[in-house]
């Protein structure tokens, strides 16, 4: 017997799951409801099946092609114009010569279909139509049948005043090829509307069997999850497993990786290669297809999220549908009846409530609260570039498709035959990413000097001594986060970007507008001849290394598995340096370092530092470009006051001079610099701005407070490497040790407070704070700082990243720096609450 299978309707009542694939290829469980039925058939001995197509029709052949790979003849015959049920059948009459079994493409059932038509051959009937029972038979067409099974009325959709019976249609019908002569030709028909009421009219006998099992028609949502969860506990008797049971209702597909402290309740079903992190907990009925990940501490109740899907660490998703290919940032909870379309980025604590809906591609901005759906537009901001450059989850946020797309967005801002510099970190992700860059830049007419791994300061230097290279590329592993990695970008001066090329970048990227060269004008990609050995060389020009080699000192270095060893451990070779390395071997699983672990490895220099008597222990980050220090009796030094003894160390060597600062660092800076004659230059908070004021001549070093140096003699760019042989020469000219140095250094005294401010709100919050204080000592510098004394101040912030302000407070003594940082953190929650922001 041939089927008929109508897979043609476009599912309105599923979008945001509909838009971009038609109703049937919508997953139930372990594939699409579609695959689902014709396994159906295929175990009742139906092996040809004519599939009626509409929506997407060549979604669906391309799925599932000549059907083959099922076991199975599939035909298609596809609607130029919406035909109805009836009339998409007709469409297919050439193919039909005897006795047919029609299907809907969109229902799960595990009905007996070789009872529905025995039960039609032994009636002798022109049609027999599969009936079931339903609890709420509102939103179906109710079947009436006489005590014989004949049908004797069709109610369709009735209000409850109309309800005579729980029987209805389920869509599933046997007929004979002569009901088709009664369909006209191209013209909209259906089945429940049209023909069987004029069989009815005819006196022609409708057959009405109750089928035995399951049936779901998945109209709505709330259909669609019944149905997911049907599958789970069983209920559904369907005839291949729907993955390897290995206990506690929870069904498995291949390669998936559960961690031992992760709890799962179910009824549970994970696709093949799913990733289940630590501390995560997941309560069924719960769906999560395949190569989805779900990383630390979430929390997931009674969900189904669908292939590629990423969902960072501590969310809580309660009763959430997830699409294809989301990435779901940490702390993000998501309400009863949430939909997720394909391609969504959810900023980090957005909060999603009851039944919010994101079409696809859509962008929420961290910490947004979305309480009506989405459906044009976007709720976030279409910007690629953070602090950190472009960064993104890798394989999530950052694919290889995404970084052939900007590099190509990039070489459009380049000079057409110009040079681009880009290397990366020993990370496989990083090599991947850096590849696909590449990829992207000759086609715009650009040519690519290729450092493969070098340190961070050694590529600005590359990039800012060569004058056929305007801009330069690194590629990293984050830091801070071992599935984050960044892409940063540097002018023709080794300088990071500034705002106005990053937007003209993100302009490119976002409009596709990309530069084509032709054939001939296409760049080329060569590798860089010794980029480490001119950059020593120019180095060592740099530094006092005479006083360095006669003092003689003992280091501890620690490279942190990072790229600064091989440059930094010749130069402090050549500068007769003895120095006891730690952690100098490249390891691309030590590259993003959790702060405990940051705190171990302190610790241990401390005490190998003391062990050894050394004159000083230097920490470098991952990229060499910020270092930590701890002193020749093994104190750690924190991030401000490294800053604040370098300037000291700086001016006492060369004084009269200006040394550049944050504006949110601690006025200390402007004690010591007068002890030595010189000047604090203060700039916005970021390292970024010591080169926007080219008439600073006199300018010596650059301090921001995270332990980032920019010396501008050498280059205008931060440079860990530079900065440790300065503190070397330094400490050589002040002959103190570190210790007695930090001692009668200036206190200092500050508070630091993030405040919850909507986005939104953080504009006329600045103009409210400007308004409030006026007529106070204030400085607009990178937000506003009030100063109340002499000795205290507040710096008031938003913060770029997140929905928040960023409160840092300067006093006497701690207790009044965190009273003032409360005091004006308490002024912003009063200013909002007042305006109602």
């Amino acid at each position: 017997m041939i089927a008929v299978l109508m897979a043609g309707g476009d599912g309105a009542r599923l979008r945001p799951l509909t838009v971009g694939r038609p109703k049937p290829m919508v997953p139930v469980v372990n594939k699409a409801v579609m695959s689902h039925i014709l396994e159906l058939l295929r175990s009742h001995g139906v092996t040809e099946v004519i599939v009626t197509l509409r929506y997407l029709a060549t979604y669906i052949q391309d799925f599932y092609e000549d059907g083959s790979n099922l076991g199975m003849k599939l035909h298609y015959v596809v609607e130029d114009v919406p035909l109805g049920t009836a009339g998409s059948v007709k469409n297919a009459a050439d193919l039909l010569d005897d006795t047919f079994l029609v299907i809907s493409g969109d229902a799960l059932t595990d009905f007996n279909l070789r009872s529905i038509v025995e039960a039609h051959q032994q009636r002798g009937v022109l049609a027999t139509i599969a009936l079931t029972h339903v609890p709420d038979p509102l939103e179906y067409g109710v079947t009436i049948t006489d005590e014989a099974g004949f049908v004797t009325r069709f109610l369709e959709k009735p209000t409850w005043g109309e309800v005579i019976s729980d029987t209805v249609n389920t869509g599933i019908y046997v007929l004979e090829p002569d009901v088709l002569d009664l369909i006209p030709e191209h013209t909209s028909y259906d089945f429940s509307k049209d023909l069987f009421p004029q069989m009815l009219t005819r006196n022609m006998p409708i057959y009405g069997h109750i089928a035995e099992g399951y049936w779901c028609d998945i109209g709505n949502m709330e259909e669609y999850r019944r149905a997911n969860a049907d599958l789970l506990y069983g209920r559904v008797n369907m005839p291949t497993p729907i993955g390897e049971h290995i206990g506690g209702g929870i069904w498995v597909g291949k390669d998936v990786e559960i961690a031992p402290n992760a709890q799962l309740f179910g009824p549970i079903y994970l696709g093949d290669g799913v990733k289940i992190k630590g501390d995560v907990q997941i309560y069924g009925p719960t769906v999560i297809r395949d190569y989805t990940v779900i990383d630390n501490y979430n929390r997931i109740e009674r969900s189904i999220i669908w292939r590629n899907n990423y969902i960072g660490e501590s969310c809580e998703l309660r009763g959430a549908i997830i699409t294809r290919q989301c990435s779901i940032k940490p702390k993000v909870v998501a309400f009863e009846g949430v939909v997720i379309g394909d391609h969504c980025t959810v900023g980090e604590g957005a909060v999603l409530h009851a039944d919010v809906k994101l079409w696809p591609h859509k962008q929420l901005d961290a910490g947004a609260t979305v309480k009506e759906s989405i459906i044009w537009g976007t709720q976030g901001h279409r910007t690629l570039f953070n602090r950190f450059g472009v960064s993104g989850t890798v394989n999530v946020d950052l694919t290889s498709e995404y970084a052939a797309k900007l590099g190509a967005a990039v070489g459009a801002t380049i000079t057409r035959g110009k040079f681009v510099a880009i290397n990366r970190d020993s990370h496989r992700s990083s090599r991947m990413l850096k590849r696909a860059l590449v990829s992207g830049l000759p086609g715009a007419g650009v040519n690519v000097w290729d450092l493969t791994s070098v340190a961070i300061p050694v590529l600005r230097h590359f990039v800012r001594s060569r004058t056929d290279t305007e801009a330069g590329i690194h590629v990293r592993l984050s830091p801070y986060d071992q599935r984050v990695v960044d892409i940063r970008f540097m002018n023709e001066q080794g300088m990071n970007l500034s705002t106005t090329l990053e937007r003209t970048i993100e302009r490119n990227f976002f409009r596709e507008d990309f530069r084509r060269a032709y054939l001939d004008e296409i760049g080329v990609i060569d590798y860089a001849v010794n980029p480490i050995g001119d950059y020593t060389s120019d180095f060592l020009q740099h530094v006092n290394g005479d006083a360095i080699r006669d003092a003689r000192l003992k280091i501890v270095v620690d490279y942190s598995h990072g790229l600064a060893a091989e440059t930094l451990g010749d130069i402090l070779t050549r500068l007769g340096v003895d120095v006891v390395p730690l952690n100098a071997r490249v390891d691309e699983t030590k590259l993003a370092m959790l702060q405990q672990e940051f705190a171990a490895n302190q610790e241990r220099i401390a005490k190998i530092v003391c062990a050894l008597d050394a004159h000083v222990g230097i920490q470098f980050d991952v990229g060499g470009e910020k270092i930590f220090l701890i002193d020749e009796k093994g104190a750690q030094l924190d991030n401000i006051t490294t800053s604040i003894l370098m300037a000291e160390l700086a001016l006492a060597a060369n004084r009269g001079r200006t040394v550049a600062a944050l504006v949110n660092m601690p006025r200390a800076l402007e004690t010591v610099a007068g002890w030595h004659g010189g000047r604090i230059l203060r700039i916005s908070n970021s390292m970024q701005h010591v080169m926007l004021a080219p008439q600073e001549t006199n300018l010596l070093l650059a301090v921001d407070g995270t332990g980032s140096f920019i010396f501008p003699d050498f280059h205008p760019a931060v440079d860990g490497l530079m900065a440790a042989v300065r503190l070397l020469e330094y400490l050589v000219h002040r002959e103190l040790p570190i210790s007695e140095i930090v001692r009668y250094l200036p206190p200092v005294h500050m508070a630091r407070l993030s405040v919850p401010c909507p986005w939104e709100a953080k504009g006329k919050m600045m103009r409210l704070l400007n308004s409030h204080h006026k007529g106070r000592a204030i400085e607009n510098l990178d937000g506003l700082k009030v100063s109340i004394n002499e000795q205290e101040w507040v710096h008031l912030t938003p913060n770029p990243d997140r929905p928040s302000f960023e409160v840092i407070a300067e006093g006497v003594d701690d207790e009044r720096a965190h009273a003032l940082a409360q005091e004006f953190g308490a002024l912003i929650e009063q200013l909002l609450q007042k305006e109602s922001l």
